[in-house]
């Protein structure tokens, strides 16, 4: 159902998209069948989202193609779903050989533990969804207004119990998968079926989610996954190394539009405890809660964390109870220590052996100074256990035998890639999105101009002695916050082409937001605004004070617990 104040609300221009594309098909395969163009259609392009893709340009060669009076320089970004981010080395090489045949030459690795291609042309975007469900992967709900990549903690040695984790994410984002036959007949058939039997979409009816969605389960006392900034949090609760459940929190999310105090960042509200067999229960009810009371005319307001702020959190347990039939038991105890990888060599429960490499913002790729995309394609191919992407963008090659880490090591050590992660604490924290060239809502740099900041960054830390200190810095190109910026130590935010808005005081363990600084800071000055307060934390932090603490402290920026509180 939808909520009667929904209803008698207009609804949006997605909303009637979505209505009218009977379950996702609408002109979709009509589009990529016109050779006139590079593009496909508005509302496919809307569309096309629920199946895993966005349509982009290249943003730097606009000027000079309208000078040319060309079209946009057009392309599609492939998101890849990879529950809980594990893939298994046959996986990653033939995303790698994609990457390659039909897209830039890259891979990135996302901060939903995903896989993203990008440059793939309209002419090569069936064949290259078809030949990635082929290796048993999928885009299906990647992007869209559907629940999206289900997150999990992916450190097997930090939790004898992980692998037990890992199958009830699998379990939710099975369940909360699309069951519509439109993705199968576009990217799989070509053609749509002709059957008149009707279709039902059981949990997202017609018109899906009034937004994405986003899940993630956290094992503590690693908060990887940023589990207060998912719409709905998995906190595993273990008392004798035994599963007993989950504590649930909802409500995260990180998006904002500068210059509207209506819309801010927010963390999530524990809700309370669940025994683990209720977990895919719990999920459907939050779901179905935000499905049919979610605001359905303004995108902006779509989100499930204005749902609870509007309604109340009191409001939304009760209903969410309802729907379950079952009651929320009070919230167990829990500690989280931080939101960084463990770099590495380890060896987990299983004697088997996992390194955790540090990868610049996600990027695979072969420069002239390191080749790592080739380094990994080579460990692929010797690799006895899987691969795991970390929600920091990061990879462990994971479950390697004693035999293959000696071989592991000697091929990264050949590409030199073996100590990638010999770098500060501070870039070992840090997370970038794509922004520009081809990110069509971003305002100014973060991918490209991040490693840049950082070399100059780390000389501040290094004079300051910080090198080693576990400092989180985030950087993103527009205030839509995909790398998590407002609950960073240090939060990068573009503001306009060369600025960028400087947020500071998140916490380290990922338990509270950032707050304003400094707005509209030139680029060349952001480490000049920095160096002062980072020499200071160096000479005056109390024992294991955290850098978002003591700028709090020293009064730079208030604590900000409440997305509220985020614009005062």
């Amino acid at each position: 159902m939808i909520s009667d104040s929904n209803a008698a609300k207009p609804p949006s221009k997605v909303e009637l998209i979505k209505d009218a594309s009977n379950y996702l098909r609408g002109t979709i395969l009509e589009g990529l069948a016109d050779t006139s163009t590079g593009a496909i259609s508005n509302d496919d392009t809307q569309l096309i989202k629920f199946h895993g893709s966005y349509q982009q340009d290249d943003r730097d060669l606009r000027s000079e193609r309208r000078k040319q009076k060309l079209e946009k320089a057009f392309s599609f970004m492939i998101r890849v779903a990879v529950p809980g981010g594990i893939c298994t080395p046959a996986q990653w090489l033939e995303i790698d050989r994609m990457s390659d045949v039909y897209g830039n030459g890259t891979m990135k690795l996302t901060t939903r533990q995903a896989f993203q291609l990008h440059g793939v042309l309209k002419s090569n975007l069936q064949k290259t969804i078809k030949e990635i469900n082929e290796s048993l992967l999928t885009t299906i709900s990647a992007c869209g207004d559907v629940n999206r990549n289900v997150m999990c903690n992916p450190n097997e040695q930090q939790s004898e119990l992980h692998l037990e984790v890992y199958e009830i994410c699998k379990q939710v984002s099975l369940h909360l998968t699309p069951k519509s036959k439109a993705y199968h007949e576009i990217w799989i058939d070509g053609k749509l079926s002709t059957s008149t039997e009707e279709e039902v979409e059981p949990i997202y009816g017609k018109q899906y989610m009034p937004r994405k969605f986003k899940i993630g389960f956290a094992i503590p006392d690693s908060n990887d996954v940023d589990v207060f900034t998912q719409d709905l949090g998995f906190i595993s609760i273990i008392e004798n190394n035994n599963l007993i459940g989950f504590n649930i929190t909802a409500g995260g999310g990180m998006g904002m539009s500068h210059g509207k105090k209506e819309t801010f960042p927010r963390l999530g509200d524990v809700l309370g405890f669940i025994s683990k067999d209720k977990a895919v229960q719990c999920a459907e009810s939050i779901v179905t809660t935000q499905r049919d009371f979610g605001d359905r005319t303004n995108r902006a307001h779509a989100r499930l964390k204005y749902t609870i702020e509007d309604r109340g959190v009191d409001w939304f347990r009760s209903e969410v109870e309802k729907r379950a039939g079952f009651k929320f038991e009070e919230a167990k105890p829990f500690k989280f220590k931080s939101t960084t990888d463990r770099y590495g060599w380890s060896k987990g429960i299983n004697g088997k052996w996992n390194l955790n490499l540090f990868i610049q913002n996600g990027r695979v790729k072969d420069t002239d100074d390191q080749t790592m995309k080739l380094a990994l394609k080579e460990v692929a191919k010797i690799h006895d256990g899987d691969f795991r992407l970390t929600p920091n963008q990061n990879l462990i090659v994971a479950n390697a035998s004693e035999d293959k880490r000696n071989e592991i090591d000697q091929g990264l050590e050949k590409f030199s890639l073996k100590d990638s992660h010999k770098q500060t604490g501070l870039r070992l924290g840090s997370l970038a999105c794509v922004a520009l060239p081809t990110c069509g809502l971003s305002l100014a740099e973060s991918e490209r101009k991040l490693p840049e900041f950082l070399d100059d960054l780390d000389k501040v830390i290094e004079e300051a002695g910080l090198r080693d200190d576990d400092i989180t810095i985030r950087m993103t190109g527009c205030p839509n916050g995909c790398a998590r910026p407002y609950n960073s130590e240090i939060g990068l935010v573009g503001r306009a082409p060369g600025k960028y808005n400087l947020y500071l005081g998140g916490a380290l363990d990922g338990s509270r937001l950032n707050k304003i600084y400094k707005g509209a800071v030139l680029e060349a000055d952001l480490v000049g605004e920095l160096e002062p307060i980072i020499k200071r934390y160096a000479k005056e932090r109390e024992n294991g004070e955290k850098f978002g603490d003591f700028c709090i402290r020293q009064n730079y920026v208030k604590a900000c617990l409440s997305g509220r509180e985020f614009h005062d």
